[in-house]
């Protein structure tokens, strides 16, 4: 028995000097050359924004106001998750075991690379690609929040089937059924209610990522944003960001409930 805890204590205290170590290498590659003395009187200026918003701006009629910008940021999230959870139906398929394969098959290990290649690229730099291909706009936030989606949901949706209860599936084959039918009658049903969850999860992230698109010209509301930081409207800002996180909390909220249902 004091063996085992001297062995206990031994790796605690290793792993508790790798933490140490690694701290230490990272705080060594910052480069902080000290609060600017302007910060400050930039910080009571934020935060007096946020305080006072600029309230006329919630809505004008010239569909560049807040509410526009936050249906269209929500548009942007919608289309780009809800169409990536379509495509990525086959990269999930590709990239999960079957219930008999071994822990290395070719099939499922290339699956796997291609939906990590995909989730490399972050939106914003999918966003600035797809800018340069289609033009500044709502559709260059689509196309990155869909093509960075498909690399996330693919991996969730993967992870799910190789996870889910087979014995559905091996009933139907032990009395004839063919794949297509199995895939039908079985697998679907069985896995459907948490691919809709992982969707739904997926939205909330896309919300806060279509957030910012706009900042490189994607569409949404993260144009005006960078446009109230640079020209130091605070007020403007204040009231972006009070929207931002109305919208993010309220899809939160009902996505976390539908979630729940689901599950």
């Amino acid at each position: 028995m004091k063996q085992k805890n001297s062995k206990h204590l031994s790796a605690v205290f290793f792993w508790l000097l790798v933490i140490v170590l690694i701290y230490w290498w990272s705080f060594q590659s910052l480069d902080f050359t000290g609060v600017k003395s302007s910060a400050g009187q930039v910080l009571n200026a934020m935060i007096h924004g946020l305080i006072h918003p600029d309230w006329q701006y919630v809505y004008d009629g010239s569909g560049e106001d807040l509410l526009s910008l936050i249906l269209q940021t929500l548009a942007i999230a919608f289309l780009g998750t809800f169409s990536s959870a379509v495509l990525s139906l086959p990269f999930a398929f590709w990239a999960a075991r079957g219930p008999h394969e071994r822990h290395r098959h070719l099939r499922s290990t290339t699956g796997k690379f291609v939906i990590i290649l995909i989730r490399t690229f972050p939106e914003i730099v999918l966003a600035i690609m797809f800018i340069k291909a289609v033009g500044p706009g709502s559709f260059a936030g689509v196309l990155a929040v869909s093509i960075h989606s498909i690399g996330m949901l693919g991996k969730l949706f993967s992870e799910a089937l190789e996870n889910m209860d087979y014995r559905a599936s091996e009933a139907l084959i032990s009395v004839g059924a063919n794949q297509p039918q199995t895939l039908v009658m079985a697998t679907l049903p069985t896995i459907l209610p948490e691919f809709l969850s992982y969707t739904l999860y997926q939205f909330e992230i896309a919300v806060r990522s279509a957030s910012i698109l706009g900042m490189v010209g994607a569409g949404g509301i993260g144009t005006p944003l960078l446009f109230a930081i640079q020209t130091r409207s605070w007020q403007r800002m204040g009231i972006i960001l009070i929207g931002i996180i109305i919208m993010v909390t309220l899809i939160d909220l009902l996505s976390g409930t539908l979630r729940k249902r689901l599950v």
